[in-house]
């Protein structure tokens, strides 16, 4: 399988114009990248310029804090999919996580799942706010829940992907969940030693450099 098999195409700036959205299509199309991900209200237009290609959409929902209401994210996830996202990508209330309220946080999760039925959910566990057993714990949580993904960071945290994250990760979903990491992969070499270390997906706005 190709690099560009790997990549989630991303465009989540506040600033993204329509026109950087149609590009990023554009070039998701023309590179064979698996998805593009978007922020909720560039769905429809990412929708109708990815229509007729192999190239999955998905969105991000409680995005980027995922300290929102678990009604305002279940309504937001299953919005973006009447528009036609294929994946979502949500983010925990790692505020509640780190307060010990582990049965909210998988709950919520699966409430998500639940809602999104048989589509993708990733599960952003946002790694740079979390001690190493907070991340195993948020893993298995994810787990749990039913989640496909658990995912490393936002990109607007304090910090994105690293490879002992990874690491850690991996040991802690084995096989009952893939990984996706985010945040700062910006060169090929980055790139596939992430695949290396077992993850399946990888969200860069830096797609074309990572190929070109």
């Amino acid at each position: 399988m190709s690099l560009a098999n790997f990549i989630d195409h991303t465009n989540l700036k506040p600033t993204a114009t329509l026109t950087d959205i149609k590009k990023l299509c554009e070039e998701a199309k023309e590179f064979g990248f698996y998805a593009v991900c978007v922020n909720g209200c560039h769905i429809p237009l990412a929708q109708q310029k990815l229509e007729n290609s192999d190239v999955k959409l998905a969105a991000v929902i409680g995005f980027p804090l995922g300290a929102m209401s678990t009604e305002a994210k279940i309504f937001e996830a299953k919005d973006c999919i009447k528009n036609g996202a294929d994946e979502i990508d949500m983010v925990i209330n790692v505020g509640w996580l780190k307060s010990g309220k582990l049965d909210e946080v998988r709950e919520e999760i699966q409430a998500i799942k639940n809602a999104i039925g048989t589509k993708i959910l990733k599960v952003i566990i946002e790694t740079c706010y979390l001690t190493d057993d907070e991340k195993v714990t948020a893993c298995n949580l994810a787990v749990e829940a039913g989640a496909d993904y658990v995912k490393t960071s936002t990109g607007f945290g304090t910090g994105g992907a690293t490879f002992e994250d990874v690491i850690l990760m991996k040991k802690a979903v084995g096989n009952k969940a893939k990984i996706k990491a985010s945040g700062g992969v910006k060169d090929e070499a980055t790139a596939l030693k992430y695949i290396e270390l077992g993850v399946s997906r990888i969200g860069t706005s830096s797609g074309p450099n990572l190929l070109n």
